[in-house]
């Protein structure tokens, strides 16, 4: 990411938390509002998560105007999210509704053995679409450049510096 990017990312989104603002954030002359977006959204969040603690992404949950399918996973960040079904480990809560503050919504959970994963592939069978056929380069508007995977790949820093 390059460094005036990241500093817009973490000025914007951490140190003034402005995503939350309709406008807050604009991107490309576009102002961000995350209140128009309309698309079904499924959250998970981990109990232990110390960089972005469950109640903080619960009211992110409740920008959008579309379903919103909040979960919330065992453990913490990386682990609650990245293990895989076969481990079969740290359980998850789910509750139907979306109660205004996170403390209501974990007074109604139900709570579930295994992963978060099955929940979600549950959760996602509704919402997809058709199968999209691959593309093929060059039968765009634009001609393929030359064959995969791409000249850029192989250059060395040395050579990309010239």
């Amino acid at each position: 990411m390059p460094a005036a990017m990241h500093r817009f990312y973490l000025r914007k989104m951490y140190l003034e938390n402005r995503l939350k603002d309709a406008g807050g954030v604009v991107l490309n002359g576009v102002p961000i509002d995350m209140r128009k977006i309309k698309t079904p959204a499924y959250f998970i969040s981990t109990r232990e998560d110390h960089i972005a603690p469950w109640k903080s992404t619960y009211s992110g949950a409740k920008l959008f105007s579309g379903p919103v399918r909040f979960v919330l996973g065992g453990s913490g960040h990386i682990a609650g999210i990245v293990n895989p079904p076969s481990a079969n480990k740290y359980g998850y809560a789910t509750n139907t509704t979306l109660p205004d503050t996170p403390d209501e919504w974990l007074s109604g959970i139900a709570q579930h053995e295994g992963s978060w994963w099955l929940d979600w592939a549950n959760w996602v069978q509704p919402h997809q679409g058709e199968d999209v056929a691959p593309r093929q380069p060059g039968d765009g508007k634009l001609p393929a450049l030359e064959d995969a995977p791409g000249s850029y790949v192989k250059a060395k820093m040395a050579q990309a510096a010239k």
